[in-house]
Order: C-alpha cells, then sequence, then structure tokens
C-alpha cells in the first residue's frame, strides 16, 4: 500500500502529524475494585444537572417530551433490544412485521403513501431526499433549500451534493422569520430537481407550504417538506398541501434526548418516488399456505451490498428507535397526539406572552409558530443565557447569532407539554432581573 501512494514507510505517511499528537500518555488513574468504582461514578453523577434541578428550554431540532412509561417498558423487552437489521428477511418476521407497522403509523401520520423503515437522523433524511428527487429527475443537478431549514441539515445536504456535483441553492428568509417565497419563485428554473422547506422551521415559524409546493410543481421538480411530527397532531400534514417527499427527525416521538442519539430520521413520499426510497421497505404478502407474512419489498439485496447498484449507500435503519416512535404512537392514538401538539401551542404561546411582557424582550419574528419563538434581549443572548443558568438553574435557548449572523440579537425558546407554569414564570422572572 505505501508503495502504491509513493511514501517510503509508516513514518514518512504520518510525517505531517504534529507529534504531541502522536507521542502522549493517557494519564489513566490506577485500576479501583468494583464498589469503590460505584462510589466515584456516582458522586460524578451527582454533579450532574438534571431536570429535577434544571428547566430547560432548549430546542433546536432536539425537544423534551415526555414519553409515556409504556414504551420503555416495551422498548427494554429482549426480542426488541435485540432488533436490527434483517439480513436474512425471512427469518425475520417479527422485526419485518413492527417495521411495516411503522411504516403503516407514519403514512398515516404525514398523510403520505409509502414510508421507508427510517433513517439514521433528520439531516440525513433530507440529503436522501434530496438524492431520491434526484433520481426522479433525472437529468437535472440543482436543489433549491431554504435557509429557514435547520443548519445542520443543510450542513449534510451540502456534504452528500458535493460528493455528486450538484448544486445547492439556498434561499433567504425574510425579517417575519420565513422562507423569502419571492426569493424562492426567482431561484427555482428548470436545472431543480428539489425545492427544501421545513415547517415549523427552525425558528419555529409556521411556512406557507401549499405556496412552497405551488412554486416547485410550477417547473417541474419536486417538493420537499421538512417537518416535526410532533406538529401534525395540530398542523396541516404534507399530504394535504401537495408535498411530494416528507421527511424529518423522528426523535419528539417516544425517544429521549439522550445527549444527542441515537435518534432516526423518517422518510415518507408519494406513490411517484416509491421505487427511488432509500434504506429499508417491508411489504406484506402472504406465503404459500396462504399466511400473512413480511419481506423486504422494491429492491433487490444487492441494493444493500453493491453500492454501484444502489439507490443510496444508506443500507440500514434505526430498527429500535423507530419502534420506540411506534410504540409512542400507539400508546398516544390520533387524539393523544392531537392533544400534545395542542399543549405544545398552548405552554408555548403563554412563555410568549410572558416573557415579551418583561421590558428590553420582543418576539423577533411575527410569524405564527409552534413551540418554539424567537425573542430580541436588551443584552447579548449569551450574557442571557450565563444569567439563566448561574440565577435560576435554568437552561436558556439557542443562540442564533451561531449561524445566523442577521439574526444575531435573537434568543430561541422552547417549550414543550413537559414545562410548567411555575418554570415559564420563573423563566420571565429571571429574564427580567438580567442586567
Amino acid at each position: 500500500m505505501l508503495d502504491a501512494i509513493g511514501v517510503g514507510s509508516f513514518e514518512d505517511l504520518l510525517a505531517n502529524i504534529p507529534d504531541e499528537l502522536r507521542r502522549f500518555e493517557l494519564r489513566l488513574p490506577a485500576g479501583l475494585p468494583e464498589q469503590a468504582l460505584r462510589r466515584v461514578l456516582l458522586a460524578l453523577s451527582q454533579r450532574n444537572a438534571n431536570v429535577m434541578t434544571h428547566a430547560s428550554f432548549l430546542g433546536g431540532g432536539a425537544y423534551d417530551h415526555f414519553v409515556p412509561t409504556v414504551v420503555n417498558a416495551l422498548a427494554s423487552c429482549p426480542e426488541f433490544v435485540t432488533s436490527y437489521t434483517p439480513y436474512q428477511a425471512e427469518a425475520s418476521q417479527g422485526n419485518l412485521q413492527a417495521m411495516f407497522e411503522y411504516q403503516t403509523a407514519m403514512c398515516e401520520l404525514t398523510g403520505m403513501a409509502i414510508s421507508n423503515s427510517s433513517l439514521y437522523d433528520g439531516g440525513s433524511a433530507v440529503a436522501e431526499a434530496a438524492i431520491a428527487a434526484l433520481n426522479v429527475r433525472r437529468h437535472r443537478d440543482k436543489i433549491v433549500v431554504s435557509r429557514a431549514v435547520h443548519p445542520h441539515y443543510r450542513a449534510v445536504l451540502r456534504t452528500y451534493m458535493h460528493g455528486l456535483g450538484v448544486e445547492v441553492a439556498e434561499v433567504p428568509a425574510t425579517q417575519k422569520g420565513v422562507t423569502d417565497l419571492d426569493a424562492l419563485k426567482a431561484t427555482v428554473d428548470e436545472k431543480t430537481a428539489a425545492v427544501i422547506v421545513q415547517s415549523p422551521n427552525f425558528f419555529g415559524c409556521i411556512e406557507a407550504m401549499g405556496d412552497g409546493a405551488e412554486i416547485a410543481h410550477g417547473r417541474e421538480a419536486l417538493f420537499v417538506a421538512v417537518v416535526n411530527p410532533i406538529s401534525l397532531g395540530v398542523l396541516a400534514p404534507p399530504g394535504e398541501y401537495g408535498a411530494d417527499i416528507a421527511v424529518g427527525e423522528g426523535q419528539p416521538l417516544g425517544v429521549p434526548l439522550a445527549y444527542g442519539g441515537p435518534y432516526l430520521g423518517f422518510f415518507t413520499c408519494t406513490e411517484e418516488v416509491m421505487r427511488k426510497v432509500p434504506g429499508r421497505l417491508v411489504g406484506m404478502t402472504t406465503d404459500r399456505h396462504g399466511q400473512r407474512g413480511f419481506v423486504l419489498t422494491l429492491q433487490a439485496r444487492e441494493q444493500h451490498i453493491r453500492r454501484e447498484k444502489a439507490t443510496s449507500n444508506i443500507c440500514t435503519n434505526e430498527a429500535l428507535v423507530a419502534l420506540r416512535a411506534l410504540m409512542y404512537l400507539c400508546a398516544l392514538g390520533r387524539e393523544g397526539i392531537r392533544e400534545v401538539g395542542e399543549l405544545n401551542l398552548r405552554f408555548s404561546h403563554y412563555a410568549a406572552e410572558k416573557v415579551t411582557a418583561v421590558d428590553g424582550y420582543e418576539l423577533r419574528f411575527d410569524a405564527p409558530f409552534f413551540n418554539e419563538f424567537v425573542i430580541t434581549c436588551p443584552v447579548e443572548p449569551a450574557e442571557v443565557n450565563r444569567h439563566l443558568l448561574d440565577t435560576a438553574h435554568i437552561v436558556g435557548g439557542v443562540e442564533l447569532g451561531r449561524w445566523y449572523p442577521e439574526f444575531k440579537d435573537g434568543l430561541m425558546l422552547c417549550v414543550t407539554e413537559t414545562k410548567t407554569k411555575e418554570q415559564i414564570d420563573a423563566l420571565a422572572s429571571a429574564l427580567g432581573s438580567v442586567q
């Protein structure tokens, strides 16, 4: 291998790595008996902030929702814990049935015709939607995406498209916090394979998704809707406003925050896109005895082995995490999802009223919002967050200036059904004492 790449030795191969990064000591402490180690770990754990000691108003793509006990109980069963990928599909009937039920639930939630059995996360789902659109609209090499789509999702999209040589055109957000539809219409052209818009968007604002779909379809491009699944309890599902593909992060569906993962990306679409769906797709059939059975469908096995023949190089799914989402949806049912959505709306709007009643704080955008809203602050947002944490044990919001210089005065707060009136009132009180 060294000869093939023209390097004389292994040391020469590593020559560009600074010496201090290559030669170091781990300085690990001496080993401890198990009983002593447990005491050390317990002491460390007690230094962590938790939901009992700190109220968190962070959002930005990962959301704190109540998870019914039944979800944790069922997901801990050994037959589910071991679920992963049915490489030998015929021997994985229980796993395949669970995936099929998950797909069915996601279709009902989004109003779309087809669902796969999950992807890695929201970011990969957005990028895979772009690839599917490019495969449907062959000979087109441009993806148009709103800057109000989650910055992480757009970063993953750019990474995917760079390797394919596909142009990614970003459309700005207006001062109202939503996609500039005039700019969107001017950017979409005959080279565009897909238009990607998120609602509620990264700022929490609700977009005019029907207008976005109309602009995309006017140029025969596909319309990709990025959605928060909990919001579909109160907002129109993508299937109603003409989305060709609906994707998003499934974490709000019964998946704990868990320091950022593992999560799951959901992917749903119309029948036109069906044969370009990435990842696993499970279908129901009958065997030669007439009994119901489940199979991986519409894809040859080589889809997951031979990359050059595959629709995508995504070859697996987040099976256990998707099962948690299914368990959550089944536990809540239609009315439960609607009630959770209404609670998010009611609590977040109550919080917005309390916060903006404090001198120096105003809503940054006037568009309708779901469970997140952006405020302007009398001092730097980072200083506000430090004050909340130090004086009131409150984890504040997302500082927009990290990704949006034009909104650097914005602090985005998230309020879900897990927050209490007392916590929201304490937030407003603590904001009033910021100097």
